[in-house]
């Protein structure tokens, strides 16, 4: 009895110490993506849609998905007045190719600007089961570089700056006119 007695407390114990299994909760927030609005320049309190605009990172073979159903080309489109796309987590600066108009028949069409990001990043512990994220602060000197990268004339008339804290995926950080 005695034997019984001590197994059937040694088994209490030992479930006692087991530990729930550790799964980052998918709306657990973590490592912020961009946030870009467009809008009118002759407006400037209106958002404005992109045609066909395809977003490309510097040095990558395809562009950011922005349709996960959609064919191999309308995958990396977009026609909102909204993206985000993610900066480098091992980097201070990343650098995108805007491609307005990106699938037209006529390429003399599309319209190419490119634009590198200047940031400072901090990693920012979470919890045990979803590790570390990384948030982003914007260079208040030199937070942009934009340049045309052709012949084509730049499409994005202006950019500015709108929350240069890149923490959380629920506000624009950075408007763009055209």
């Amino acid at each position: 009895m005695k034997k019984t007695l001590y197994f059937l407390l040694v088994f209490t114990f030992g479930l006692s110490s087991c530990e729930k299994d550790d799964i980052c909760d998918a709306n657990t927030a973590t490592t912020p993506r961009l946030i870009i609005s467009f809008y009118d320049i002759k407006t400037p309190s209106v958002k404005q849609n992109v045609t066909r605009l395809k977003v490309v990172g510097k040095d990558q073979p395809e562009g950011i998905i922005f349709n996960e159903g959609g064919t191999d080309v309308t995958k990396y489109l977009t026609s909102g007045d909204s993206i985000a796309i993610p900066l480098k987590t091992n980097e201070d600066s990343t650098t995108f190719s805007f491609i307005l108009n990106s699938d037209n028949p006529n390429p003399q069409l599309a319209n190419t600007d490119e634009i590198t990001f200047n940031y400072s990043r901090q990693n920012v512990y979470v919890s045990r089961a979803c590790g570390f994220k990384t948030i982003y602060k914007l260079n208040t000197q030199i937070p942009f570089v934009k340049t045309d990268s052709g012949t084509d004339g730049i499409w994005m008339q202006d950019v500015r700056v709108n929350n240069p804290n890149i923490e959380f995926e629920n506000e624009t950080h950075v408007k763009i006119y055209f």
